[in-house]
């Protein structure tokens, strides 16, 4: 392990704490995989100009279990407090993903009036308001009450509060077993797996289905997405990892979907109380284990490869501002936070941040301190060029700025190469 308690002391960082046992099997065979320094919670933003406190920030390999996770965590109450600022809605191609996601589960599952579909974490009700608008009874779960003020405003009846076992039997006393959970881009983000595992395990119907979405670690290796790490994202997934934790409480990985133009490579597993296996889901887990995933060979040189294209990005930004040329950025998200604060970029390299979310705008990026403006600043202060930190959104971006490209300005990305890109 990278992160001794010495050097967490050096550092006058007490709240967190080194991880010594995987959050899946408890093993203590971690072996650390990549260093990333120390930075500020990603999605802490500022309203002063004011220095962030910083964390330890890196991963480890499970030998046991081949889950990947954080080496050093923090309490989830002091990431996922009452300022959470981030809202799906503002995103037009995962509100459409979720939709399309909706209407398969609709005509799958014969969903009606006498059903029950929950999401765990359902942030602003981006997804669950198809299930209202097709008469079908949900129950949003959210700790964040910003985010689950905004879901109750379109209908969405939502629970505040961190899920759990002790959460799901209580949820399932009052309204019945769900017949749908859906929990997309939330196991990552919680430091008790095996809670929350249990509580689906416990509401979801005998018959029901348990959908799951998470970034895949294989393209976060493959594609040098280090920028995905940050405090927020406790583990990083592989089907094999999601499969030994589903087993462990009784639940069977029976379906995998790949998305790989979200978030840079996503999974939906699909879960169930019953194993009903498919062909392709089988594909997966051998494909996984042929190409090394489950060793932590696989994970060896990545580290090195993530070096590598952090000098690349600092290169590349050095020689446009040599050039002349005002670089800004796109993309208030927690990925840019890391990106920026662990390759030393800041406001010599990047004049400021834009951002379509309200409740970014007017803030600063933690640690580095840029400033982040509504989208429209582009056209006014009129920066050379522009880089992508929502860079998972890209084709949705550049399709967005086309008056921005129309004046010669130009779209970078970081990863996994940094490189410019053109409008198609």
């Amino acid at each position: 392990m990278g992160f001794g308690l010495a050097s967490v002391a050096r550092l006058g960082i007490m709240s967190g704490s080194v991880v010594s046992a995987c959050r899946s099997c408890g093993s203590d065979r971690l072996v650390e995989v990549l260093d990333l320094g120390s930075t500020p919670i990603a999605n802490a933003l500022l309203d002063a100009d004011i220095p962030s406190a910083t964390y330890p920030l890196g991963i480890s390999f499970c030998k046991e279990c081949a889950l990947v996770q954080l080496g050093y965590a923090l309490p989830a109450e002091v990431i996922f407090d009452s300022e959470y600022p981030y809202y799906s809605s503002f995103s037009d191609a995962l509100c459409t993903h979720a939709a399309a996601h909706v209407a398969s589960l609709l005509e799958e599952r014969s969903l009606d009036s006498s059903s029950l579909a929950v999401e765990v974490a359902s942030n602003d009700g981006y997804l669950l308001r198809n299930f209202v608008e097709a008469g079908v009874p949900v129950l949003g779960i959210d700790p964040s009450p910003g985010p689950a003020r905004s879901a109750e405003e379109i209908g969405v009846p939502t629970l505040v509060d961190f899920f759990g076992l002790n959460v799901a039997r209580r949820v399932r006393s009052e309204h019945g077993p769900a017949d749908v959970i859906v929990a997309n881009n939330v196991m990552a983000h919680v430091p008790d797996l095996n809670d929350l595992v249990s509580g689906f395990a416990a509401l979801l119907a005998d018959d029901g289905v348990l959908t799951v979405e998470n970034p895949w670690v294989r393209d976060l290796v493959e594609h040098v997405e280090f920028d995905t790490i940050y405090h927020e994202h406790f583990c990083y997934f592989s089907c094999s990892s999601v499969e030994t934790l589903m087993r462990r409480h009784g639940l069977h990985l029976n379906d995998v979907e790949y998305f790989p133009q979200l978030h840079g490579g996503t999974l939906r597993w699909s879960i169930g109380h019953r194993e009903e296996r498919t062909e392709r889901c089988r594909e997966f887990l051998a494909g996984e284990l042929s190409d090394g995933l489950t060793t932590h060979q696989y994970y060896a040189e990545f580290a090195d490869r993530v070096a590598a294209c952090q000098r690349q990005l600092r290169t590349l930004i050095a020689d446009l501002r040599d050039q002349g040329r005002t670089v800004a950025a796109y993309g208030a998200a927690a990925k840019g936070a890391t990106l920026l604060n662990s390759t030393g970029l800041g406001a010599d390299d990047i004049a400021f941040v834009v951002d379509r979310n309200v409740h970014k705008q007017g803030k600063l990026m933690p640690g580095c301190n840029l400033p982040i403006r509504p989208v429209e600043a582009l056209l006014d202060e009129k920066p050379d060029d522009l880089l992508l930190l929502a860079w998972n959104f890209a084709s949705e971006i550049v399709a967005q700025q086309s008056e921005f490209a129309a004046r010669g300005g130009r779209f970078y990305v970081p990863v996994p190469v940094p490189r410019e890109i053109t409008p198609e």
